[in-house]
């Protein structure tokens, strides 16, 4: 479909054998963020975590990029005449998003493509694993609007990542990090040509979609609660969660295929 300049961003969601697609599609403005799609995103991944039937999340951008983040017209012009509770309903709910996709169990792959700018970067951090084009340009320009660089968790999210010097060099000059350096600092998994970057994408949500959904689940958990324990805490809760997932059907079909001399085929129980 032809859209032209002022066609606001949508959502679309499909679904393929436990793999959920989901793709900013608004090329003409580079799949800018509105309060409406902010507020979708939201909803949906909160939903994921009732959808037995989702394994793994594709989040991609229509054309040659990802996300320019927040709409000007759309969400910057109307932030600069809230007052403080209207600030605070936004900036919260933007938070919310990245709690929802840190809070539903199914592992989301980001393929991140062109321009990944503000909030689109963040969407892109808070994934799990992270794939880009060489042409790829992430930025974290929050300071560039007159923003300070701490939002939707960037401030504690981003150091983890890269490490904090460099989220330093990111959240206070504003600058873009190329694909190269997204690699090097261990922010990209993996450099793909952009022509078969939906395909690696697909094919790595696959391998995930194969595997044992729940104890998928479980790790995906333990990465994020584990952040804020000390050890003694961290290898306790693993020791717990190990133990659950002991008791699951997938843990005994990978016993018996060993013992088989065969593939487990898990099915998510």
């Amino acid at each position: 479909m032809t859209e032209g300049p002022d066609a606001p961003t949508r959502l679309e969601w499909t679904r393929e054998a436990g793999i959920v697609s989901v793709r900013l599609v608004g090329p003409a403005r580079k799949n800018p963020l509105t309060f409406e799609v902010y507020a979708e995103l939201r909803d949906r991944f909160r939903a994921l975590v009732h959808d037995r039937a989702a394994k793994v999340v594709v989040i991609s951008g229509a054309g040659d990029n990802f996300c320019s983040g927040g709409d000007v017209h759309d969400i910057i012009g109307p932030l600069v005449a809230m007052d403080m509770t209207g600030l605070m309903d936004f900036t919260r709910m933007t938070g919310d998003v990245v709690k929802a996709m840190r809070a539903c169990p199914q592992p989301i792959i980001a393929a991140v493509d062109g321009i990944c700018a503000g909030a689109g970067a963040i969407l892109a951090m808070a994934s799990d694993l992270r794939l880009a084009a060489p042409e790829a340009k992430t930025a974290f320009l929050f300071n560039r609007v007159g923003l300070a660089g701490c939002d939707m968790g960037a401030c504690a999210m981003l150091p983890r990542i890269i490490g904090h010097g460099r989220a330093a060099e990111l959240l206070y000059f504003g600058r873009s990090m190329s694909a190269q350096e997204g690699e090097q600092w261990g922010f990209f998994n993996k450099i793909v040509p952009r022509d078969t970057l939906m395909e690696e994408a697909l094919a790595w949500a696959a391998r995930i979609a194969a595997g044992p959904t729940f104890a998928n689940g479980m790790t995906k958990n333990q990465l994020h609660l584990e952040w804020s324990m000390g050890i003694d805490q961290a290898i306790e809760a693993e020791a717990q969660a190990q133990a659950i997932c002991m008791q699951t059907k997938d843990f005994e079909r990978a016993y018996r295929a060993f013992v088989g001399k065969s593939q487990p085929v898990f099915e998510g129980d």
